[in-house]
């Protein structure tokens, strides 16, 4: 059976025809696999972003001296700036009790670099109990629906290649106590040929697709759901959620629908609102949250010139300190904006990898050198787009601490000594004796369920205070 004629002519058009060239190797169901995912490809839109991102540099514009450093809510020093902080905090709860917050999770990654199978969100992590990082939000979620006696729906978005283990992982865990959780997944964009902007074919009926990055969560939030029901943010407009809490799976610190940062980014009337930490050397891997030309913008610190990320302020610290973490606040009604127009949608970005694929011969190819582009979005390119923002700063001792690495920095490890850490703070501010090495960390590890404590106020009202702890302990 020849493929269709109008597939053919379509693939021709762009250059593509080599996509078929197995066809007659094919059995009929490895045939309409292949022409499923061809047809879905669009072509126009990659002929412009191999023309701007393959053929020409592709690499941004540099910074220049219209870049200056973002406002900024800075942490509180002042009575004042704590007595802000506090009614900020109570707008957040009340929009939280109201029903009018919801949590998008973004985990549509594995635990390659871990060294582990599987959704990197079923990682065990924590110190003591080994629970997974799915388990510590989902329960930081529950804990936060009970204190303010509304659900907060969570929607996860995973990927093509882990969303069934994701579902059944929350499946068998009874979705940890959730009572509204809903999956959605990323979308999917060809790898081409570094050379010649061809796309590869990861098998004779197989393109390469790769996941589309985290600015893809927007246009999947639009996408019609499973059979063509309402898509997710059409459930979020008939639940009544008005703002969106947005971070990625890997950070265990991080302080889920944060009532003081909700409130903040309400009392902004912001439509997009980013949390920062201060950057702690030229060459930190974090975006970095900048001014340019009065308007904000994100530039990865790979695109920041060296001088640039290097400048510092008078009393020594950088210019240019405020690096994003990934956590973000959203309206609705912002997304839908940028869904729905699309003079708005995203930028794609290029990445180099290393992709394997069919050659000419018909043999899979492991290539040891990067060989192919891969597009990507990036939520933070959402950012200029927002009529009115707010970007506020937090404390990395006590929220910032991600999983990416197997050893060394951000590995398990590290993130252990963190949680504990922090746990360890909350059991002194409760009145009870915890050892400290001469560094500060603490020498065995320490854990506190969300469903205990969700933070160390709560902690302060269950524990007795003149307790010694000097053996790891677990709280749940």
């Amino acid at each position: 059976m020849s493929p269709d004629a109008e597939l053919i002519g379509r693939l021709e058009r762009h250059g593509q025809g080599h996509l078929l060239r197995w066809w007659g190797e094919l059995a009929n169901a490895q045939r309409a696999r292949l022409a499923a995912e061809v047809a879905a490809i669009d072509l126009d839109q990659l002929d412009r972003l191999v023309a701007e991102l393959v053929r020409a540099d592709g690499t941004p514009a540099a910074p220049d001296e219209r870049v200056r450093p973002i406002d900024v809510v800075r942490l509180p020093q002042t009575d004042g700036e704590r007595v802000a902080i506090r009614r900020a905090a109570g707008v957040g709860a009340d929009a939280i009790a109201a029903g009018e917050v919801g949590v998008i999770l973004v985990a549509g990654g594995s635990g390659t670099r871990l060294g582990f199978e599987g959704p990197k969100g079923t990682f065990p992590i924590g110190p003591v109990s080994s629970a997974t990082l799915f388990q510590i939000h989902a329960e930081k979620i529950v804990a936060l629906s009970r204190r303010h006696r509304k659900t907060i729906p969570l929607y996860v978005m995973t990927s093509p290649e882990n969303h069934q283990a994701t579902v059944d992982f929350f499946q068998a865990n009874s979705r940890f106590g959730l009572e509204h959780v809903r999956f959605f997944v990323q979308g999917q964009m060809p790898a081409v040929d570094r050379a010649t902007g061809k796309v590869l074919l990861a098998m004779k009926d197989r393109v390469a697709l790769s996941p589309d990055g985290h600015g893809g969560t927007l246009a999947a939030l639009a996408a019609p759901g499973p059979g063509g029901g309402p898509s997710c943010l059409d459930e979020m407009s008939e639940l009544g959620l008005r703002t969106l809490f947005y971070f990625q799976v890997d950070n265990p610190l991080v302080r889920i629908a944060d009532p003081a940062f909700i409130g903040l980014h309400r009392e902004a009337g912001a439509e997009m609102s980013f949390k920062v930490v201060e950057r702690t050397a030229p060459g930190e891997k974090l975006g970095v949250v900048v001014s340019v030309d009065d308007r904000p913008q994100v530039i990865e610190y790979s695109d920041l010139p060296p001088d640039l990320a290097s400048r510092r302020e008078p009393e020594g610290r950088l210019e240019l300190w405020a690096g994003s973490i990934a956590v973000h606040v959203l309206e609705r009604t912002f997304i839908e904006r940028l869904t729905g127009d699309a003079s708005h949608r995203l930028p794609f970005h290029r990445a180099i990898k290393t992709v394997s694929h069919v050659d000419e011969n018909g043999r899979i190819v492991k290539p040891e050198e990067p060989n192919a582009v891969k597009f990507e979005q990036f939520i933070f390119d959402a950012l200029p787009m927002a009529s009115r923002w707010n970007i506020v700063e937090t404390d990395r001792t006590v929220e910032f601490e991600p999983l990416k690495n197997a050893v060394g920095l951000d590995s398990p490890a590290t993130v252990h000594q963190r949680m504990s850490d922090q746990f360890a703070s909350w059991l002194e501010q409760a009145g009870v004796s915890v050892p400290r090495r001469g560094d500060g960390s603490v020498p065995f590890s320490i854990e506190i369920s969300p469903l205990f404590a969700l933070d160390s106020a709560e902690l302060k009202s269950k524990i007795e205070p003149g307790l010694v702890v000097d053996r790891p302990m677990y709280l749940r």
